[in-house]
């Protein structure tokens, strides 16, 4: 996809992957729009959006069209919000599983769903950050490879939808 004049917008810009996808997205031209669960300084040329927690998913439709209302459209989602945590199955917690989960695929779920009504008909790209954890667990990342398997799957679902 080329970028020049495109609208792209990035989640977990201001994480060091999300910092680097849309630092080079608004050098290749493009109008990124940097979304976080905090407030910060994107990269130059990013414009900043209010800090969201894509786990809600009321306030990301709300924030994905004030951004499509700003910029016309959302041409590209990179989704790269998410996040880590090791721990063994045995002496782990549930609530780590849950937690990876809301942050890794509900995230994408939502921001996803929210951007779907603003990609022009003729086109647009959602791209969403998963890992190789996600077809190959190893020790101490059984709830991280889970959740990172889910955004795997929300992609190929989402191919075969559109």
């Amino acid at each position: 996809m080329e970028l020049k004049d495109k609208v792209v917008v990035v989640t977990g810009a201001l994480g060091s992957l999300g910092r680097a996808v849309s630092g080079a997205a608004a050098k290749a031209g493009a109008t990124v729009y940097a979304v976080d669960v905090v407030d910060g300084q994107p990269e130059a040329g990013v414009e900043a959006t209010p800090a969201l927690d894509l786990s809600d998913a009321e306030a990301t439709s709300k924030a994905f069209a004030a951004i499509a209302a700003k910029a016309g459209r959302i041409d590209a989602l990179v989704n790269v919000a998410g996040g880590f945590a090791w721990e063994t199955v045995e002496e782990g917690s549930i609530d780590t599983w849950d937690f990876l989960y809301k942050l890794n695929v509900r995230t994408a779920v939502n921001a996803s769903k929210a951007a779907l009504p603003h990609i022009p008909a003729s086109g647009g790209r959602i791209v969403n950050i998963s890992a190789a954890g996600s077809v190959k667990a190893d020790m101490g990342l059984g709830a991280y490879a889970a959740s990172k398997s889910g955004v795997s799957r929300l992609t190929e679902a989402l191919a075969e939808e559109l």
